[in-house]
């Protein structure tokens, strides 16, 4: 099932009723679309008829293909029943497809009998399929055989393709009434105008494959709650209130989604983040520019789809808990990690004071626990594709909300050594090379607890040494639950458009895993600082990400990146701000100002008035953009930046 609980949806309307506008406006975010055409062309001479044609054609976007089922009605089920799980199908619309299945060209034939093969072939079609039909018996009853042979036709076509869907949606005058509600009825979003329903329904909608008919529902988790907390005062300062209480996360439906290898999600703008870094050269600064940071304006001009990006105002940090048992977690103190995921939901520890300072809302996500990779798969195949859906899920949460950055974070136990095998298992890695020392409470070098992680991660690979080497084959057998979790934070991201800020081993293993689904995801990553973990360094190195700082930082995961996110922001902020370099802008700009024309007669002082002549104007600094401080997503500026 897709969002809402759909995967094939019928949509009914009278003429000009706008049900095609609406059918479109569910797949607009769709990666792949194909759209059946089933009308034919009609007389050459009838302009008005290639008007309309010509004004749905020009409607679909141009990465849309369009397949034409004029010639052969029973065609149709063929391209249903080809469709790859990946693909979108827009079917418009049946009434065009009623007219050629009643042409005589086709006829003798059991009309019947090809509206039953229709009806099947949607009900097994393994992709999503929206399909627009005109609606019958609204009006009188036709006068003429063909007139009544048509309307009877259809009304069977609707009655069994209706049948066949899981949701049915009646337009009349712009406006969606759900007639068939699937398993979870329509949200208060998705029953608005057409328009604005899709632009909620529609970025699920095509994100990604949808569970096969056949298969079991699939109870989906409740999201955990987003913290939003307030910086504590120094201890200088008079006591003010108290950490805010948590607000609860935003409802999410149900997605539903089925996560495979090979799927087509959006990729940056390839011309913006270019742009965006030859215009650095043209700015009004003392010295060489930017440095290494310009690789920041760069993959944020692209992220955003413009030359002039904005600083990011909305971040949110997730925080993945989950512990991997056995010898990955040697040299760790039993409970710590749940010790630091409760710290960080009441705001304290470095993790939740670092995000408040830089108005990051917060979300600790308990994910499930691995067992011994070295005895026994992490995670059973369905725990992976639970929660890889679970991911994709965080993540569409936070684009609805209007996050524009997303920052990984994770403190399980062992999740060093999950990430080494990982790595070892994707990119030949030999385990002691990505495995980093072991440092206890007091600060010493745990050499025995290293050397158990290595025998551990040695142990699951001899293991596993037959095994297929899929994507979700390395998850269930070596990732774990923090893993898996955070690579589907990584696909629904890219599916979205949202910039994951990548900080430590979960979400740089994450990340590989991530390119045997979808490749797109890593394009979408920015990598402050490796920390000096040698998986860091490893994965980053596969992955193509430059982190921009080498600060060594080491305090956990999702902490290190908090403290380069003010230097990030303000680096787009102030290249979003600074104007061109004079040299640069013309000979108008090197003009002096002309002085006021005074009166040459008026040369004595005004008494009554005190003279400033020789103090000096005090012009207060107007922020250049969106500084440290999170603002809401109705609050940042339009120009170059998109909705989640």
């Amino acid at each position: 099932m897709s969002v809402d609980g759909w995967k094939t949806i019928l949509v009914l309307g009278g003429i000009r009723s706008g049900k095609s506008e609406f059918a479109e406006s569910l797949v607009t975010d769709a990666p792949v679309v194909r759209y059946v055409a089933t009308a034919p062309e009609g007389d050459p001479e009838d302009t008005e008829w290639a008007t309309r044609l010509a004004a749905h054609r020009a409607r679909r976007p141009g990465s849309w293909t369009t397949e034409e089922t004029a010639g052969e009605p029973r065609r149709l089920a063929d391209v249903l029943a080809s469709a790859e799980p990946n693909e979108t199908l827009l079917v418009d619309d049946l009434g065009g497809w009623v007219t050629v299945l009643l042409d005589p060209d086709h006829q003798p034939a059991d009309d019947l009998a090809t509206i039953a093969e229709l009806a099947e072939a949607i009900r097994t079609c393994p992709a999503r399929v929206v399909l627009v039909s005109p609606e019958v018996g609204l009006s009188l009853v036709p006068t003429t055989p063909l007139g009544r042979a048509f309307t009877d036709a259809l009304g069977a076509a609707n009655r069994a393709v209706a049948d066949a869907c899981d949701a049915v949606v009646l337009v009349v005058a712009g406006q969606p009434a759900w007639l068939k509600p699937a398993a979870s009825a329509p949200t208060a979003a998705t029953t608005a105008t057409a328009p604005t329903a899709a632009a909620t329904v529609a970025a699920s909608v095509g994100s990604a494959p949808v569970r096969p008919v056949d298969a079991e529902p699939t109870p989906e988790v409740q999201l955990p709650d987003v913290l939003t907390h307030t910086p504590p005062v120094a201890p200088n300062q008079e006591p003010g209130n108290p950490w805010a209480a948590p607000t609860m996360a935003l409802p999410m439906v149900a997605t539903g989604l089925v996560i495979q290898p090979g799927m087509e999600l959006p990729m940056p703008d390839e011309y913006a983040g270019p742009q965006a870094v030859d215009r650095l050269a043209t700015l009004d600064v003392p010295g060489a520019g930017l440095g290494v940071l310009d690789r920041v304006v760069g993959f944020a001009a692209a992220t955003q789809g413009t030359s002039t990006p904005l600083a990011w105002g909305s971040v949110r940090v997730l925080l993945l808990h989950g512990d991997h048992a056995g010898g990955a977690s040697a040299g760790t103190v039993a409970g710590e990690s749940a010790r630091r995921a409760a710290q960080a939901r009441a705001g304290q520890g470095a993790l939740a004071r670092l995000a408040a300072e830089s108005g990051a809302s917060l979300q600790v996500v308990d994910t499930p626990a691995a067992a011994p990779m070295e005895h026994e798969p992490a995670l059973t195949p369905e725990q992976v594709e639970s929660a890889l859906r679970y991911g994709w899920r965080l993540a569409e949460q936070a684009a609805d909300a209007g996050v524009q950055l997303l920052v990984l974070g994770a403190c399980g136990a062992g999740t060093e050594a999950a990430a080494a095998a990982v790595l070892a298992a994707t990119a030949g890695a030999e385990p002691p090379a990505v495995l980093g020392r072991v440092i206890t409470d007091s600060g010493e070098i745990d050499d025995a607890a290293w050397m158990i992680r290595c025998a551990a991660v040695r142990d699951a690979l001899h293991r596993t040494r037959s095994s297929p080497r899929g994507a979700k084959d390395i998850l269930s057998e070596l990732g774990g639950g923090d893993v898996a979790v955070a690579t589907g934070v990584l696909l629904g991201a890219t599916a979205r458009r949202v910039p994951v800020l990548l900080d430590g081993p979960v979400g740089l293993a994450a990340g590989m895993v991530s390119r045997d689904l979808a490749g797109q995801a890593r394009h979408w990553c920015l990598l402050a600082d490796h920390g000096g973990h040698p998986a860091a360094r490893l994965a980053a190195d596969v992955l193509g990400l430059t982190p921009l700082l080498d600060l060594r930082l080491d305090l956990g995961e999702g902490a290190n990146a908090l403290v380069a996110l003010p230097l990030l922001r303000s680096v787009l902020a102030l290249a979003a701000a600074l104007p061109v370099h004079p040299s640069l802008a013309g000979d108008a700009a090197l003009d002096e100002p002309e002085s006021p024309a005074t009166d040459p007669d008026d040369t004595e002082p005004d008494d009554t008035e005190p003279d400033h002549a020789a103090e000096p104007d005090f012009v207060e600094p107007e922020p250049a953009g969106p500084g440290p401080t999170s603002t809401a997503p109705d609050e940042q500026p339009a120009s170059g930046w998109r909705a989640g």
